[in-house]
């Protein structure tokens, strides 16, 4: 029974308590496990856990049902991705309401994954009517030559518990309007979010049965995804470490991989700010939504001249900002997803301090919940200086040249999001062109994502592919090209 208020018909768990989908609902050959809520330890549902079986017999049904899929006639299949986004609309108040309780999350931040994942399923049902199926190539005389995108066949996503809606449909929709079906492995802390919400607008919307399987499961189901022989591409987001081991499987299956992984990314604060509003990036990047998100502000790196002007305001905030359960009442910051990631926040915190960094607010724990934390006179060799906190801590690292700023910036594997806030933009948009990142956004922080825009890393955070807008295309098709002629003609042997 779902502890979920404001369920709606569409979202209530009976529709899925202990099953996994495949079109319709059934028992899983992994069992089932509960879906507790970060902020009070509750039970909020009960889901089916998949296995290989599952991910073996999932993969099988998904390749004969894409076979069918490409033969529907395109705007058929459009009209099933806008009646999925209307399905959603409806249901708006209940997605919000389980991806805030699963997450964690505040309720501004599950109406963000709503609003998102609407345009998203819209957007891939435009897909089908847009001129990108194809180019005409030039050609001798009396030879039609032309490529033609062609989608691959299965696809499989493996989607992370921090945004699990939109990180899981980004893929799914997309991957389904080109032509192939997808078996969506969602994160087993947040299936219903990142997984059992789409799998209920689209069975809803007509989806023909066996092209969308959402099965969440354990690693044991993530390898068995990677090797299937009828899976010929692994869409995953998660942390850097998995994802070696995703890109590791699937090379050796000769499958396409589009990986998007962990970040530091760096925020570089000049000394002509507005230091109010610097204050205000800087804490957005480092603490939304307890800073588990890959494009958190990583290292703040500020220059000396304002660094403990800047320090005074973030303390300011972290010593006011509330912290609660998100669904209670007014709250910042909400619980931190597990106690082995709390743990590990506390660690890389109090490791740093001994290395020597400054702990100017918060680095506690209180039950689930990670203070909102400043550290200073963070340097190199620190693990606040090189690893991925996701959790809320902002690390101030202070420089005294451009020159400096973009060194520090680039020192490290990772290589998502990058951001410069300065009072003049061509020397802003300079040490811009010299940041080593996927995504660089001036006068802003680094938390930045829209769906119609490619989302990429380079480095330990992603294989240099893209997500989102126009790299869908190339992501989820190949290309194939075609030459017609009026009649064969003879060659010299």
């Amino acid at each position: 029974m779902s502890n979920v208020d404001g369920d709606s018909g569409l979202l209530s768990s009976s529709h899925w308590e202990g099953l996994i989908f495949d079109g319709s609902w059934k028992a899983a050959n992994g069992g089932s496990a509960a879906v507790i809520e970060p902020a009070t330890g509750v039970e909020l549902t009960r889901t089916g856990m998949g296995d290989a079986a599952d991910i073996s017999i999932a993969a099988r049904s998904a390749a004969e049902a894409q076979a069918e899929w490409v033969k529907m006639p395109c705007r058929e299949r459009a009209e099933i991705f806008y009646r999925a986004a209307e399905i959603l609309q409806k249901d708006f108040e209940s997605a919000r309401t389980w991806i805030a309780r699963e997450t964690g999350g505040l309720f501004a931040k599950g109406e963000h994954e709503v609003r998102e994942a609407i345009v998203i399923l819209r957007r891939a049902g435009s897909m089908l009517l847009d001129p990108n199926q194809g180019l005409v190539l030039p050609s001798a005389s009396g030879t039609l030559s032309f490529a033609k995108r062609q989608p691959l066949g299965v696809i499989g996503v493996i989607s992370p518990f921090n945004f699990p809606l939109i990180l899981s449909l980004r893929a799914v929709a997309p991957a389904l309007a080109v032509g192939n079906a997808v078996v969506l492995k969602p994160d087993p802390r947040t299936p219903v979010s990142g997984g059992f919400i789409i799998a209920r607008a689209f069975e809803q919307a007509g989806l023909p049965k066996g092209l969308l399987h959402v099965i969440p499961g354990g690693a044991d189901a993530g390898e068995s995804l990677c090797t299937d022989p009828h899976v010929r591409m692994i869409a995953f987001t998660g942390s850097t470490a998995i994802g070696r081991r995703v890109g590791e499987l699937a090379g050796r299956h000769l499958k396409k991989v589009m990986l998007e992984l962990g970040g530091k990314s760096p925020l570089i604060i000049t000394e002509d700010v507005d230091l109010d509003i610097a204050a205000s990036n800087a804490a957005w990047g480092a603490w939304f939504h307890q800073g588990q998100i890959c494009m958190a502000s990583g290292k703040i790196i500020v220059h000396e001249s304002i660094a403990q002007q800047l320090i005074e305001r973030l303390v300011a905030k972290a010593t006011h900002l509330p912290f609660g359960n998100p669904v209670d009442g007014n709250v910042a910051l909400g619980p931190i997803i597990n106690r082995s990631q709390l743990e590990r926040v506390d660690a890389i915190v109090k490791d740093s301090v001994a290395a020597g960094a400054v702990l100017e607010a918060g680095g506690e724990p209180e039950g689930p919940y990670y203070r909102p934390t400043v550290l200073s006179g963070v340097k190199p060799g620190m693990r606040a200086y090189n690893e991925e906190f996701f959790g809320p801590v902002a690390s101030i690292i202070t420089f005294r040249d451009d020159e400096e700023a973009i060194s520090i910036a680039n020192d490290t594997e990772y290589g998502l999001a990058a951001a410069v806030i300065c009072r003049s933009v061509s020397r802003a948009t300079a040490i811009a062109d010299r940041l080593s990142a996927g995504m660089v956004h001036v006068n802003d922080q680094t938390v930045n994502d829209e769906c119609i825009n490619p989302f990429g890393g380079r480095g330990a955070s992603g294989n240099g592919g893209s997500i989102g807008g126009p790299a869908d295309w190339d992501e989820f098709c190949q290309w194939q090209w075609v030459t017609v002629k009026d009649a064969p003609h003879a060659y010299p042997f």
